[in-house]
């Protein structure tokens, strides 16, 4: 692959989904939700007023977990699959298939990524304005772990991209993929356990734990964030077969690159035999 020619691709996507509206929204509302939980979001529990780093990560979980996943789903969508005649400009060009994914891939991430960092970076500034830098390499953990999962669900828009082909038939493979990943796969996972007893109802929740990009960012980030006292069922099971935190995280880490890399990999195969 021709590096140049990727960058130049990148490049381009990232100055039209910069200029795009739903991604301006997108950037405007995930900044003012990220500052707004910081200031706010552990009140049930009795915390009001600024937190510090640590329960600002943790009270932004739940955001994270829901809105970036959608945002990079319905983001992948509109940019994979584009206008028809511009996608098909695009790939009369002298380049391969593999660099046009690629680069377009590049840039999408690049505007994802843009965008969560300025929100983490304003709530960050107002932390550090109000309760000093304590717990900041742990924020810094579970930024880039949302990065990894905005990167992982554009992979997977990727693929749905080029299996539906049609905008439409990939919006709704994409939004049903959200509603299966984020909201119906832990209780899938948990009414799977049923089925068995004892140690095996153990083990099938912790190979369910790698099904779900999802659940992996959720288990990393409460683990960068120490806080064993949520683990679930799953993140239990993980800590105590792979014998610690750090053990833990390795694999999550490396499951998370698994996620990212095989929808990828699979895409471009498709793309090669496909009538563009």
């Amino acid at each position: 692959m021709a590096l140049g020619q990727i960058r130049d691709i990148a490049r381009q996507e990232l100055i039209i989904n910069i200029r795009n509206k739903w991604m301006i929204f997108f950037a405007v509302a995930f900044g003012l939700l990220v500052v707004g939980i910081s200031y706010a979001g552990m009140t049930a529990e009795g915390f009001a007023g600024m937190q510090g780093f640590t329960r600002t990560s943790a009270s932004l979980l739940n955001l994270v977990l829901y809105i970036v996943p959608l945002v990079a789903l319905t983001m992948g969508v509109l940019s994979f699959t584009g206008e028809k005649g511009s996608t098909e400009l695009l790939f009369s060009q002298p380049v391969s298939r593999i660099e046009v994914l690629a680069g377009k891939l590049a840039g999408l991430f690049l505007s994802i990524a843009l965008t969560i960092f300025l929100g983490y970076s304003a709530a960050g500034v107002v932390v550090v304005a109000a309760n000093g830098g304590e717990g900041l390499v742990r924020y810094a953990v579970f930024v880039l772990l949302s990065l990894g999962l905005a990167m992982a669900f554009l992979s997977i828009a990727l693929l749905t991209t080029v299996l539906s082909r049609k905008r439409a038939r990939a919006f709704g493979l994409a939004l049903f993929l959200w509603f299966f990943f984020v909201l119906f796969y832990d209780l899938l996972a948990l009414a799977g356990s049923l089925l068995f007893s004892g140690r095996s109802a153990t083990l099938f929740v912790f190979w369910s734990l790698f099904g779900n990009p999802v659940d992996v960012v959720r288990v990393a980030s409460l683990i960068t964030l120490d806080n064993v006292t949520v683990f679930g069922v799953a993140g239990a099971a993980l800590l105590r077969f792979l014998g610690g935190n750090a053990a833990g995280l390795a694999a999550l880490l490396g499951v998370m690159l698994v996620w990212i890399v095989w929808p990828v990999l699979i895409s471009g195969v498709l793309i090669k035999k496909q009538d563009i």
